[in-house]
């Protein structure tokens, strides 16, 4: 599945693939000094960037070449945009209009760092780096490496505990093998700030997903396969420990009908709170 994703999403890198997203409305004004690569090459389902505040430091998780990343550094200002992407060929093209883009609103609030959303602690800059001075040619240097894994993890965590205001995601979630969703989320909580939140934008289903569907490597690169069940993707958000669940927008027409299931765009948002504050889940359907 990771291989599927990856190689769709290095395509769309190189060339616009159109099935890649679901029609998104962004304020224009935000748009302007973007480049039209960014602009072409961005593949979504929802604008979490509207909720973002001026000061704030917000973590786009699957940032791909940087639109979110790009219209958030003009929301925050003073505060800080951090993108992270496993694909190279995705960073590169973010990377490449830092200063273009910081030159134009005058000030720079961004950074791009590869990582996987599922394990936020493991830097794979670094880690390449080390890979590249010491390969491993057997077992005793596979043990090297996880033990190096390790030691980046807990020495030089890519995205430290609770140092992020609000993270953000558009459409990427769902491209997670199921098995690491949860930890996904647990990720999510460990790096959002008390008082901090996520707003995350993804592909949601109103019934489980097929065999079929599950088994085919192209929905899953599609965004089909990995969609959420509409009540499972907030109770996830519960489970990691997050509180004050509300879905914010949900598409009343479904994107796709695959297998007589409905795929559509649904927006979240979710708080990390003290102990001592007072709160309900709102969920306002279909269930």
């Amino acid at each position: 599945v990771q291989e599927a994703v990856l190689k769709r999403y290095q395509e769309g890198a190189r060339n616009f693939e159109p099935k890649l997203c679901c029609p998104v409305t962004y304020d224009e004004e935000y748009l302007k000094i973007l480049p039209e690569e960014i602009l072409q090459k961005d593949y979504g389902c929802g604008d979490p960037t509207q909720y973002a505040k001026e000061g704030e430091t917000v973590l786009d998780l699957g940032s791909g070449v940087g639109k979110n990343c790009y219209i958030l550094a003009q929301k925050v200002k003073s505060g800080q945009v951090i993108g992270v992407d496993f694909n190279q060929e995705m960073l590169d093209v973010a990377r490449k209009y830092q200063q273009q883009i910081a030159d134009a609103i005058g000030y720079q609030n961004t950074k791009f760092l590869k990582g996987k959303i599922q394990d936020l602690k493991l830097d794979l800059d670094a880690l390449e780096t080390w890979l590249n001075q010491h390969p491993v040619n057997g077992v005793e240097d596979l043990i090297k490496f996880e033990g190096e894994c390790d030691r980046l993890r807990q020495e030089s965590p890519l995205v430290p505990d609770c140092s992020v205001d609000l993270v953000v995601s558009n459409c990427v979630l769902n491209l997670v093998n199921t098995d690491e969703k949860q930890k996904l989320f647990s990720e999510i909580y460990r790096v959002t700030k008390p008082g901090g939140r996520a707003v995350i934008s993804d592909i949601v289903c109103d019934k489980t997903p097929t065999e079929k569907i599950l088994n085919d490597p192209e929905l899953w690169s599609g965004c089909i396969s990995g969609a959420f069940r509409e009540d499972l993707f907030c109770e996830m958000f519960e489970n990691a420990g997050f509180e004050g669940v509300q879905i914010v927008k949900r598409d009343s027409e479904p994107w796709q009908v695959v297998d007589g299931i409905e795929f559509r765009s649904m927006t979240v948002c979710a708080y990390k709170l003290s102990s001592s504050t007072n709160c309900e889940v709102v969920y306002p359907g279909p269930w």
